[in-house]
């Protein structure tokens, strides 16, 4: 393991081991062909996107839309027109919900990113909805069980991240969708954290709308994102201008997915995108292998791990406390002593770390990677049992 003394502000340890623990942040790193790709954009393609017919735009074309099918694919989604790209999840999120005409009431997991709860409050404020809570287990989990005895009267949308970004706790959504779908409640999943991990049917579970990000789990740059949307004619368009298409109207397009894409799109990260889509490396660990790095951490005294109540729940994140150590302080020794990369406090998500016990303080958060193998679960669990023992 690698024990650096004081270096400065530009310095990093040098070592084989990955211990970059902050992939929920962002992934690192990016598989080469996506790096490849954005050099080869930048460099030999180069072009717009759909606003004329010679052959540099026609390639921008086609890379935009190899990943617009790529993203379809992941999501099962057959038509893949009602894939649209944003800047990332944060403005396909805005998009939904500032665009849907919601009223009543807005139903939400416990564990809910402020990507969600910001835009939902600011529309609670103006008086358009108001907020319920979706009944749940300690961990966050909706309890299916419990769904049956909630009234839908007079809910409009059900919004739920399948993935949590604090314990990783994955969400019953496929029993979550049957249950809006018999009461003609639309849902709204939030992938940020869940792709590709875990497993998403949107139309065969009749999936409203989900939300994804491509510069975490899915590998890509940062700046890539978008949603899906079964019925698009449903939202309005949050942001307007030019689409290249239907230049004649000073209206938006009422075709899909010219309509939510107004601009020239971030081609440049939307080939990494679909070259890191393309090129997904294997995982140099097992699940088995993460889930026993999760039990020695459990085992170290003074430690607690907020994690899934149940394994076959539980995604590539948990999160940490120390009981004598804040978890600013406990991130600072891993990254001065240890070189270990992580994330301390609340995440963005108040309403997850108060569901968890964890507010205000928040948790310190480990989140993994294909990229990790055996090796650098061992150094990590290595450094905290150093740390228990001396703290």
């Amino acid at each position: 393991m690698v024990r650096p003394g004081k270096r400065t502000e530009n310095e990093r340890p040098v070592t084989d081991l990955n211990l970059y623990f902050d992939n929920a942040s962002t992934s690192f790193p990016k598989p080469p062909e996506a790096v490849a790709a954005m050099a080869r954009f930048l460099t030999q393609d180069g072009g717009t996107y759909g606003r004329a017919a010679y052959d540099r735009v026609l390639r921008s074309t086609r890379i935009v839309e190899n990943a617009r099918d790529a993203v379809a694919v992941l999501l099962g989604v057959g038509d893949a027109s009602k894939i649209a790209f944003t800047s990332g999840a944060t403005m396909a999120v805005n998009t939904l919900l500032r665009g849907l005409p919601l009223r009543g009431r807005v139903l939400v997991s416990p564990l809910e990113h402020n990507a969600v709860m910001r835009p939902l409050s600011m529309l609670e404020r103006c008086g358009r909805i108001r907020i319920g809570v979706l009944p749940a287990r300690e961990d966050g989990t909706v309890d299916p069980d419990r769904l049956a005895q909630t009234d839908t009267g007079d809910v409009s949308l059900v919004v739920v991240n399948h993935q949590s970004n604090v314990n990783g706790a994955i969400q019953p959504l496929r029993e979550i969708c049957r249950w809006a779908r018999e009461r003609g409640v639309p849902v709204l999943a939030d992938g940020s954290q869940a792709l590709p991990g875990a497993s998403v049917d949107a139309d065969g579970w009749g999936l409203d709308f989900v939300v994804f990000t491509g510069h975490k789990g899915l590998l890509g740059p940062t700046g890539t994102g978008g949603f899906f949307a079964r019925t698009p004619q449903a939202v309005e368009p949050l942001v307007y201008g030019g689409t290249g298409s239907r230049s004649d109207s000073f209206g938006m397009p009422d075709g899909w997915p010219d309509r939510f894409e107004a601009g020239t799109p971030n081609l440049v990260g939307l080939a990494g995108l679909a070259a890191a889509l393309a090129n997904r490396p294997q995982a140099a660990h097992s699940r088995q292998d993460f889930l026993d790095m999760i039990s020695g951490i459990e085992a170290l005294p003074g430690f607690r791990v907020c994690r899934a109540a149940e394994p076959e729940r539980q995604g590539g994140l948990v999160s940490v406390v120390h009981e004598r150590l804040s978890p600013s302080r406990l991130a600072g020794l891993l990254w001065e002593s240890y070189g270990i990369e992580t994330r301390a406090g609340l995440h963005c998500a108040p309403a997850a770390h108060r569901t968890l016990g964890t507010f205000p303080a928040g948790t310190v958060r480990l989140a993994v990677s294909p990229y990790h193998a055996p090796a650098d679960f061992e150094a990590l669990l290595a450094a905290l049992t150093d740390i228990s023992r001396k703290r």
